[in-house]
């Protein structure tokens, strides 16, 4: 059995948790604590929560998407794979050592797409980012923390919240879609968003294509 290797670690925003990058082999882990947040074997959900949020988007031109949450970049990929060449794609990562570990011991599985001319990255809270403009976004995907029920970060908490809920409708043009990635179901989450204003779509996932554990993704649409 290979060993797990600690390649670095980094505080959460608060100060009061640590991140840990671990490799093995070919695999990579960010664990909180106990919990490992990702994987780099366990992409599916995250995947399916870009095609799915690009497939309710497609044919609009120059479309402008917001990702919460770079990871280990399974929704960036994703998301540029399934995207013309006029997309722009922001991306909002409040931990600056988690970008500094996608171009540094991760960058093979990241593949060169921080690179990509769509792709820009904003070492920045998410939040802040969908508070600033209105209308300004196609799409707004949220892969931060384990979802609703945030556990890295508190203040992601208002993200899921009724104010955090109407800032990301606001920020969205007519038609777009919020979507957002969870490790479980949440029923109040779902009628958070219904109050708030949208169409919405729960949808069931895997950890991996068709195994590994079940995830959640919420597609909630902004109307016309």
């Amino acid at each position: 059995m290979i060993p797990w290797i600690q390649l670095d670690s980094a505080r959460t925003p608060d100060g009061g948790q640590e991140l840990r990058l671990k490799r093995r082999g070919a695999e990579f882990s960010i664990m909180l604590g106990t919990n490992e947040l990702m994987n780099s074997r366990l992409s599916g959900s995250e995947e399916a929560l870009a095609r799915l949020s690009c497939q309710r988007i497609a044919g609009r031109e120059r479309p402008s998407i917001l990702i919460g949450g770079l990871g280990m970049g399974f929704t960036l990929r994703a998301a540029l794979a399934a995207l013309n060449g006029d997309a722009a794609v922001t991306v909002a990562e409040l931990v600056p050592a988690v970008v500094a570990w996608a171009r540094g011991p991760m960058a093979e599985i990241f593949g060169g797409c921080l690179d990509d001319p769509r792709v820009t990255i904003r070492e920045a809270d998410v939040g802040q980012v969908i508070g600033a403009e209105k209308a300004a976004w196609d799409a707004i995907l949220l892969d931060v923390d384990n979802g609703p029920e945030g556990i890295v970060h508190k203040g992601n908490d208002t993200l899921y919240g009724a104010t955090g809920l109407a800032a990301a409708r606001t920020a969205l043009r007519p038609g777009g879609v919020l979507a957002v990635w969870s490790q479980g179901p949440d029923g109040g989450f779902t009628r958070r968003l219904k109050q708030a204003g949208f169409a919405v779509e729960e949808i069931n996932t895997r950890a991996n294509g068709k195994r590994g554990a079940r995830h959640v993704i919420w597609i909630a649409a902004k109307g016309l």
